[in-house]
Protein backbone atom coordinates (compact mmCIF):
# COMPACT_ATOMS: atom_id res chain seq x y z
CA UNK A 1 0.00 0.00 0.00
CA UNK A 2 1.18 3.54 -0.65
CA UNK A 3 2.53 5.52 2.23
CA UNK A 4 0.78 8.84 2.79
CA UNK A 5 2.75 11.63 4.38
CA UNK A 6 1.47 13.27 7.51
CA UNK A 7 1.30 16.56 5.62
CA UNK A 8 -1.38 15.08 3.39
CA UNK A 9 -3.57 14.69 6.45
CA UNK A 10 -2.97 18.16 7.85
CA UNK A 11 -6.15 19.46 9.42
CA UNK A 12 -7.27 22.51 7.44
CA UNK A 13 -10.90 22.41 8.52
CA UNK A 14 -12.30 24.41 11.43
CA UNK A 15 -12.19 22.54 14.72
CA UNK A 16 -15.42 22.08 16.66
CA UNK A 17 -14.31 23.18 20.13
CA UNK A 18 -17.83 23.03 21.53
CA UNK A 19 -18.27 19.38 20.56
CA UNK A 20 -15.05 18.60 22.43
CA UNK A 21 -16.42 20.36 25.49
CA UNK A 22 -19.77 18.58 25.29
CA UNK A 23 -18.03 15.22 25.11
CA UNK A 24 -16.23 16.16 28.33
CA UNK A 25 -19.45 17.25 30.03
CA UNK A 26 -21.05 13.92 29.17
CA UNK A 27 -17.98 12.03 30.47
CA UNK A 28 -18.17 13.92 33.79
CA UNK A 29 -21.82 12.97 34.11
CA UNK A 30 -21.00 9.32 33.40
CA UNK A 31 -18.59 9.27 36.35
CA UNK A 32 -21.27 10.67 38.70
CA UNK A 33 -23.76 8.17 37.31
CA UNK A 34 -21.42 5.30 38.16
CA UNK A 35 -20.54 6.70 41.60
CA UNK A 36 -24.21 6.93 42.57
CA UNK A 37 -24.85 3.46 41.15
CA UNK A 38 -23.31 2.11 44.37
CA UNK A 39 -26.42 3.26 46.31
CA UNK A 40 -29.11 2.22 43.84
CA UNK A 41 -31.41 -0.69 44.68
CA UNK A 42 -32.86 -0.69 41.15
CA UNK A 43 -32.83 1.33 37.96
CA UNK A 44 -35.76 3.35 39.32
CA UNK A 45 -34.00 4.98 42.29
CA UNK A 46 -30.65 5.46 40.57
CA UNK A 47 -29.46 9.08 40.89
CA UNK A 48 -28.20 10.80 37.74
CA UNK A 49 -30.70 8.32 36.40
CA UNK A 50 -30.17 8.60 32.66
CA UNK A 51 -26.39 8.71 32.67
CA UNK A 52 -26.37 5.62 30.48
CA UNK A 53 -27.66 7.76 27.61
CA UNK A 54 -24.23 9.41 27.45
CA UNK A 55 -23.10 6.40 25.39
CA UNK A 56 -25.73 7.17 22.76
CA UNK A 57 -24.67 10.81 22.78
CA UNK A 58 -21.05 9.73 22.26
CA UNK A 59 -22.13 7.66 19.24
CA UNK A 60 -23.89 10.68 17.67
CA UNK A 61 -20.77 12.77 18.26
CA UNK A 62 -18.59 10.00 16.84
CA UNK A 63 -20.66 9.68 13.67
CA UNK A 64 -20.55 13.44 13.11
CA UNK A 65 -16.82 13.79 13.77
CA UNK A 66 -15.84 10.72 11.72
CA UNK A 67 -17.86 11.93 8.73
CA UNK A 68 -16.54 15.47 9.03
CA UNK A 69 -12.93 14.38 9.41
CA UNK A 70 -12.71 11.54 6.88
CA UNK A 71 -15.43 11.73 4.21
CA UNK A 72 -13.32 13.86 1.87
CA UNK A 73 -10.02 12.03 2.49
CA UNK A 74 -10.70 8.71 0.83
CA UNK A 75 -9.18 9.71 -2.48
CA UNK A 76 -5.79 9.99 -0.76
CA UNK A 77 -6.26 7.57 2.16
CA UNK A 78 -6.24 3.77 2.22
CA UNK A 79 -8.05 1.44 4.59
CA UNK A 80 -4.76 0.84 6.32
CA UNK A 81 -4.27 4.56 6.87
CA UNK A 82 -7.75 4.98 8.31
CA UNK A 83 -7.63 2.01 10.66
CA UNK A 84 -4.11 2.91 11.78
CA UNK A 85 -5.21 6.42 12.69
CA UNK A 86 -8.27 5.16 14.56
CA UNK A 87 -6.27 2.54 16.45
CA UNK A 88 -3.66 5.11 17.47
CA UNK A 89 -6.45 7.39 18.64
CA UNK A 90 -8.50 4.80 20.54
CA UNK A 91 -6.51 1.76 21.54
CA UNK A 92 -3.72 3.05 23.81
CA UNK A 93 -6.29 4.22 26.36
CA UNK A 94 -8.17 0.93 26.07
CA UNK A 95 -4.98 -0.86 27.10
CA UNK A 96 -4.39 1.64 29.92
CA UNK A 97 -7.93 1.16 31.21
CA UNK A 98 -7.42 -2.61 31.28
CA UNK A 99 -4.06 -2.27 33.07
CA UNK A 100 -5.58 0.00 35.71
CA UNK A 101 -8.47 -2.43 36.07
CA UNK A 102 -6.04 -5.31 36.58
CA UNK A 103 -3.99 -3.36 39.16
CA UNK A 104 -7.17 -2.47 41.09
CA UNK A 105 -8.96 -5.81 40.64
CA UNK A 106 -8.28 -7.50 43.98
CA UNK A 107 -8.87 -4.26 45.92
CA UNK A 108 -12.52 -4.50 44.88
CA UNK A 109 -13.16 -7.87 46.53
CA UNK A 110 -16.24 -7.95 48.72
CA UNK A 111 -19.69 -6.43 48.46
CA UNK A 112 -21.27 -7.54 45.19
CA UNK A 113 -17.92 -8.92 43.98
CA UNK A 114 -17.38 -11.78 46.42
CA UNK A 115 -16.03 -14.12 43.76
CA UNK A 116 -12.98 -11.88 43.18
CA UNK A 117 -11.14 -13.31 46.20
CA UNK A 118 -11.15 -16.78 44.65
CA UNK A 119 -9.95 -15.76 41.18
CA UNK A 120 -6.42 -17.02 40.40
CA UNK A 121 -3.95 -14.41 39.20
CA UNK A 122 -3.36 -16.39 36.01
CA UNK A 123 -7.03 -16.25 35.10
CA UNK A 124 -7.16 -12.51 35.77
CA UNK A 125 -4.11 -12.00 33.53
CA UNK A 126 -5.82 -13.98 30.76
CA UNK A 127 -8.84 -11.65 31.03
CA UNK A 128 -6.41 -8.71 30.90
CA UNK A 129 -4.92 -10.04 27.67
CA UNK A 130 -8.37 -10.54 26.13
CA UNK A 131 -9.36 -7.03 27.19
CA UNK A 132 -6.25 -5.46 25.67
CA UNK A 133 -7.09 -7.26 22.42
CA UNK A 134 -10.74 -6.14 22.69
CA UNK A 135 -11.94 -9.76 22.66
CA UNK A 136 -15.27 -10.00 24.53
CA UNK A 137 -15.30 -12.29 27.55
CA UNK A 138 -18.02 -14.99 27.57
CA UNK A 139 -20.10 -15.46 30.77
CA UNK A 140 -18.29 -18.71 31.48
CA UNK A 141 -15.05 -16.75 31.99
CA UNK A 142 -16.51 -14.11 34.30
CA UNK A 143 -14.18 -13.10 37.13
CA UNK A 144 -16.30 -10.51 38.91
CA UNK A 145 -19.84 -11.83 39.06
CA UNK A 146 -21.51 -9.18 36.90
CA UNK A 147 -21.27 -11.03 33.56
CA UNK A 148 -19.54 -8.05 31.97
CA UNK A 149 -18.07 -8.21 28.49
CA UNK A 150 -14.87 -6.68 29.88
CA UNK A 151 -14.72 -7.47 33.63
CA UNK A 152 -11.61 -5.37 34.30
CA UNK A 153 -13.05 -2.20 32.78
CA UNK A 154 -16.78 -2.30 32.19
CA UNK A 155 -17.13 0.80 29.95
CA UNK A 156 -14.86 -0.79 27.34
CA UNK A 157 -17.96 -2.51 25.89
CA UNK A 158 -18.88 0.77 24.20
CA UNK A 159 -15.41 0.96 22.63
CA UNK A 160 -15.99 -2.47 21.13
CA UNK A 161 -19.04 -1.05 19.36
CA UNK A 162 -17.12 2.10 18.46
CA UNK A 163 -14.68 -0.13 16.59
CA UNK A 164 -17.58 -1.86 14.85
CA UNK A 165 -18.97 1.54 13.84
CA UNK A 166 -15.59 2.60 12.45
CA UNK A 167 -15.29 -0.63 10.44
CA UNK A 168 -18.82 -0.25 9.07
CA UNK A 169 -18.07 3.36 8.15
CA UNK A 170 -14.89 2.49 6.25
CA UNK A 171 -16.30 -0.53 4.43
CA UNK A 172 -19.90 0.54 3.76
CA UNK A 173 -21.28 3.76 5.15
CA UNK A 174 -18.75 6.12 3.60
CA UNK A 175 -19.87 4.94 0.16
CA UNK A 176 -23.56 5.61 0.72
CA UNK A 177 -25.09 8.85 -0.58
CA UNK A 178 -27.04 11.07 1.78
CA UNK A 179 -30.46 9.88 0.60
CA UNK A 180 -29.63 6.21 1.09
CA UNK A 181 -27.98 6.97 4.41
CA UNK A 182 -31.18 8.69 5.53
CA UNK A 183 -33.26 5.70 4.46
CA UNK A 184 -30.94 3.37 6.37
CA UNK A 185 -31.40 5.62 9.36
CA UNK A 186 -35.16 5.14 9.37
CA UNK A 187 -34.92 1.40 8.77
CA UNK A 188 -32.67 0.90 11.77
CA UNK A 189 -35.06 2.97 13.85
CA UNK A 190 -37.89 0.72 12.77
CA UNK A 191 -36.18 -2.42 14.02
CA UNK A 192 -35.16 -0.73 17.26
CA UNK A 193 -31.40 -1.03 16.76
CA UNK A 194 -30.86 2.46 18.12
CA UNK A 195 -28.06 1.87 20.58
CA UNK A 196 -25.35 1.95 17.92
CA UNK A 197 -26.74 2.15 14.40
CA UNK A 198 -29.13 5.07 14.73
CA UNK A 199 -26.91 7.45 16.79
CA UNK A 200 -23.79 6.87 14.69
CA UNK A 201 -25.63 7.10 11.36
CA UNK A 202 -27.57 10.16 12.56
CA UNK A 203 -24.30 11.90 13.41
CA UNK A 204 -22.76 10.88 10.08
CA UNK A 205 -25.81 12.10 8.16
CA UNK A 206 -25.75 15.37 10.08
CA UNK A 207 -22.12 15.97 9.09
CA UNK A 208 -23.00 15.45 5.42
CA UNK A 209 -26.21 17.47 5.36
CA UNK A 210 -24.51 20.35 7.17
CA UNK A 211 -27.71 21.76 8.64
CA UNK A 212 -26.25 23.29 11.79
CA UNK A 213 -27.97 25.45 14.39
CA UNK A 214 -26.53 28.87 15.24
CA UNK A 215 -26.90 29.82 18.90
CA UNK A 216 -25.24 32.42 21.07
CA UNK A 217 -23.66 30.81 24.12
CA UNK A 218 -24.04 27.42 22.45
CA UNK A 219 -21.53 25.64 24.68
CA UNK A 220 -23.17 26.60 27.95
CA UNK A 221 -26.72 26.09 26.68
CA UNK A 222 -25.88 22.69 25.18
CA UNK A 223 -23.98 21.69 28.32
CA UNK A 224 -27.00 22.50 30.49
CA UNK A 225 -29.15 20.45 28.14
CA UNK A 226 -26.81 17.43 28.34
CA UNK A 227 -26.64 17.66 32.14
CA UNK A 228 -30.42 17.96 32.45
CA UNK A 229 -31.07 15.04 30.11
CA UNK A 230 -28.63 12.70 31.86
CA UNK A 231 -29.68 13.74 35.38
CA UNK A 232 -33.40 13.31 34.73
CA UNK A 233 -35.07 11.01 37.32
CA UNK A 234 -36.61 7.77 36.15
CA UNK A 235 -40.00 8.38 34.54
CA UNK A 236 -43.14 6.35 35.10
CA UNK A 237 -42.37 3.82 37.82
CA UNK A 238 -45.67 2.08 37.00
CA UNK A 239 -45.42 2.75 33.27
CA UNK A 240 -41.99 1.64 32.09
CA UNK A 241 -42.88 2.59 28.52
CA UNK A 242 -42.79 6.25 29.54
CA UNK A 243 -39.11 6.05 30.44
CA UNK A 244 -38.44 4.17 27.21
CA UNK A 245 -40.21 6.92 25.29
CA UNK A 246 -38.01 9.52 27.02
CA UNK A 247 -34.88 7.57 26.03
CA UNK A 248 -36.06 7.30 22.44
CA UNK A 249 -36.82 11.04 22.13
CA UNK A 250 -33.40 11.90 23.55
CA UNK A 251 -31.56 9.57 21.17
CA UNK A 252 -33.62 10.17 18.04
CA UNK A 253 -34.32 13.89 18.30
CA UNK A 254 -32.57 15.73 21.10
CA UNK A 255 -28.98 14.46 20.79
CA UNK A 256 -28.70 15.22 17.04
CA UNK A 257 -30.09 18.71 17.76
CA UNK A 258 -27.52 19.26 20.51
CA UNK A 259 -24.70 18.17 18.20
CA UNK A 260 -26.04 20.43 15.44
CA UNK A 261 -26.12 23.36 17.86
CA UNK A 262 -22.68 22.53 19.23
CA UNK A 263 -21.20 22.33 15.73
CA UNK A 264 -22.97 25.51 14.67
CA UNK A 265 -21.91 27.55 17.68
CA UNK A 266 -18.72 29.47 18.22
CA UNK A 267 -16.47 29.85 21.24
CA UNK A 268 -15.61 33.53 21.43
CA UNK A 269 -14.18 34.04 24.92
CA UNK A 270 -10.96 32.70 26.41
CA UNK A 271 -12.60 31.01 29.41
CA UNK A 272 -15.03 28.97 27.32
CA UNK A 273 -12.27 27.98 24.93
CA UNK A 274 -10.05 26.75 27.77
CA UNK A 275 -12.93 24.88 29.39
CA UNK A 276 -13.84 23.19 26.10
CA UNK A 277 -10.20 22.31 25.46
CA UNK A 278 -9.67 20.80 28.90
CA UNK A 279 -12.93 18.85 28.89
CA UNK A 280 -12.30 17.57 25.39
CA UNK A 281 -8.78 16.48 26.27
CA UNK A 282 -9.76 14.46 29.35
CA UNK A 283 -13.11 13.14 28.09
CA UNK A 284 -11.90 9.88 26.59
CA UNK A 285 -9.22 9.08 29.21
CA UNK A 286 -11.76 9.83 31.94
CA UNK A 287 -14.43 7.62 30.43
CA UNK A 288 -12.16 4.63 29.90
CA UNK A 289 -10.11 4.72 33.14
CA UNK A 290 -12.51 5.75 35.92
CA UNK A 291 -14.44 2.51 36.41
CA UNK A 292 -11.82 0.52 38.37
CA UNK A 293 -12.16 3.18 41.10
CA UNK A 294 -15.93 2.74 40.96
CA UNK A 295 -15.62 -1.03 41.49
CA UNK A 296 -13.62 -0.43 44.69
CA UNK A 297 -15.99 2.30 45.87
CA UNK A 298 -19.08 0.15 45.22
CA UNK A 299 -17.63 -2.77 47.18
CA UNK A 300 -16.83 -0.42 50.08
CA UNK A 301 -20.34 1.10 50.10
CA UNK A 302 -22.06 -2.29 50.04
CA UNK A 303 -19.81 -3.70 52.78
CA UNK A 304 -19.82 -0.73 55.20
CA UNK A 305 -23.15 1.02 54.51
CA UNK A 306 -21.65 4.44 55.33
CA UNK A 307 -23.67 7.49 56.35
CA UNK A 308 -24.33 9.95 53.53
CA UNK A 309 -21.72 12.58 54.53
CA UNK A 310 -18.96 9.97 54.62
CA UNK A 311 -20.19 8.25 51.47
CA UNK A 312 -20.40 11.52 49.53
CA UNK A 313 -16.97 12.55 50.79
CA UNK A 314 -15.36 9.39 49.50
CA UNK A 315 -17.49 9.61 46.36
CA UNK A 316 -16.10 13.09 45.71
CA UNK A 317 -12.61 11.67 46.26
CA UNK A 318 -13.29 8.99 43.65
CA UNK A 319 -14.61 11.66 41.31
CA UNK A 320 -11.66 14.00 41.73
CA UNK A 321 -9.18 11.12 41.65
CA UNK A 322 -10.68 9.87 38.40
CA UNK A 323 -10.24 13.28 36.79
CA UNK A 324 -6.65 13.53 38.03
CA UNK A 325 -5.85 10.02 36.79
CA UNK A 326 -7.37 10.83 33.39
CA UNK A 327 -5.25 13.97 33.11
CA UNK A 328 -2.08 12.09 34.07
CA UNK A 329 -2.84 9.32 31.57
CA UNK A 330 -3.40 11.93 28.89
CA UNK A 331 -0.23 13.94 29.57
CA UNK A 332 2.20 11.16 30.41
CA UNK A 333 0.94 8.37 28.16
CA UNK A 334 -1.65 9.05 25.49
CA UNK A 335 -0.23 12.25 24.01
CA UNK A 336 3.27 10.80 23.85
CA UNK A 337 1.98 7.86 21.77
CA UNK A 338 -0.17 10.00 19.46
CA UNK A 339 2.67 12.41 18.70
Amino acid sequence: MSKISSAAFADTKPHYDILDGLRGVAALMVVWFHVFEAFATSHVDQRINHGYLAVDFFFVLSGFVIGYAYDDRWGRMTYRDFFKRRLIRLHPMVVMGMLIGAAAFYFGAGGPYEMIAGVPVGRMLLILLLGCLMIPVPPSMDIRGWSETYPLDGPAWSLFFEYIANICYALVLRRLPKLLLGALDGEQLGVGFTRLAYPFIAGLLLSRVGKLIRLRGAFWLCSLCVVAVLAMPHLGTDRLWLNGLYDAVCIIVLFPLVVAAGAGGKVTDRVSKKVCGFLGDISYPLYITHYPFVYIYTAWVVDTRPAWPEALGYGALVYGGSILLAWLCLRLYDLSLIH
